[in-house]
């Protein structure tokens, strides 16, 4: 095949070409297009340059020149179309992903309170709905609080370490409270008798994190001193409390324990007619009457006061009430874990 001939009117023809398609090209597709059919290798115009090497050297020079400067031109063209269309093609995807931050939402997703808190909230209305105060203190307590005054001996085992998280310099006599116990004693010393309190909130222990135990959890705990009271009244309470979180045919059982703060002491056990599998007796807490020692330490005179007091965890009371098996479903942020208890204002 003999090698196009250049002239000017072929030189203008390809150029007139290649500029009429660059102008029809109104997307990136059409502009990939034209530059396979009017600059790559095999068009009009490569075809014409390359033909450069077969005509007599005098006339190389100025048909060079012809041909360089159309390419140019086309080349100069194609560029301008190829960024005018990238701008184009930009704008219109940001305007069809915009989105107007000021209409109403089309996708809504009902949040939820934590139940814990919920459960918390509910073991309070219940005590306030019996003439008891909701007391609350700090979550970081000086050690006479937590021990001394509660009557923990000096080398009780939940001094240690290894039990409690003390704040250094530990002879700051500063930990995070293992319970809600100080509430109680803060309580004595700033309340007139006779005091009515439920203590609710966070507390911390050296534990692992595993289905049954969390390094930190939530309690509430109760304490009533009056003149007269007796484990008679610590036990109607008490069912009186099962009742209202089990059911009316919910019962307590108490066995003999032992705990520091209190004389005699007991296990608390709840029955559960509704249980998964059967109803059976769940160990739920501890109580007892309030060793006179703690009265002693709040200032207020045993022989004429008495007292009874009592707690339980409230990780394990949404546990073994709403058949959970894992006690970390309940710490590890999931939404979809608080969303089937419901929304609760």
């Amino acid at each position: 095949m003999s090698e196009p001939l250049i002239t000017e009117d072929s030189v203008a023809e390809a150029v007139d070409a290649a500029l009429a398609a660059i102008s029809a090209a109104d997307d990136t597709a059409g502009l990939r297009a034209v530059r396979s059919a009017h600059l790559a290798e095999g068009s009009p115009l490569a075809t014409l340059n390359a033909s450069l090497r077969s005509v007599p050297n005098e006339q190389k020079a100025a048909l060079g020149k012809l041909v360089g400067q159309a390419r140019g031109r086309v080349n100069q063209a194609f560029a301008a179309a190829e960024e005018e269309v990238s701008a184009a093609e930009e704008t219109a995807r940001l305007a069809a992903e915009s989105v107007d931050v000021t209409a109403v939402a089309t996708r809504w997703t009902a949040g939820a309170r934590h139940p814990l808190t919920l459960l918390m909230e509910e073991m309070a209305d219940i005590f306030v709905g019996m003439g008891w105060e909701v007391a609350e203190g700090p979550e970081l307590e000086n050690e006479w609080f937590n021990f001394d005054a509660l009557n923990f001996d000096e080398d009780h085992p939940a001094r240690a370490t290894q039990d409690t998280f003390f704040v250094d310099p530990v002879d700051s006599h500063l930990l995070l409270r293992t319970h809600t116990s100080p509430v109680q004693i803060r309580s004595l010393l700033d309340r007139p008798l006779p005091v009515y309190i439920v203590a609710p909130g966070r507390v911390y222990r050296s534990d692992e994190l595993d289905a049954t135990h969390t390094p930190v959890f939530n309690q509430i705990e109760g304490i009533a001193i009056d003149r007269g009271l007796t484990m008679a009244h610590l036990r109607g309470t008490l069912e009186h409390l099962a009742r209202a979180m089990f059911g009316e045919e919910a019962k307590i059982r108490l066995r003999p324990n032992y705990f520091p703060f209190t004389e005699p002491s007991a296990e608390m056990d709840v029955w559960q007619p509704n249980a998964k599998g059967g109803a059976r007796w769940v160990e739920w807490g501890g109580c007892g009457m309030v060793n006179r020692n703690l009265l002693r330490a709040a200032g207020i005179d045993p022989e004429e006061y008495q007292g009874f007091a009592f707690g339980m965890g409230i990780e394990r009371t949404l546990q073994f009430r709403n058949e959970m098996n894992d006690m970390r479903d309940m710490v590890e942020g999931d939404i979809r874990f608080s969303q089937q208890f419901g929304m609760v204002v």
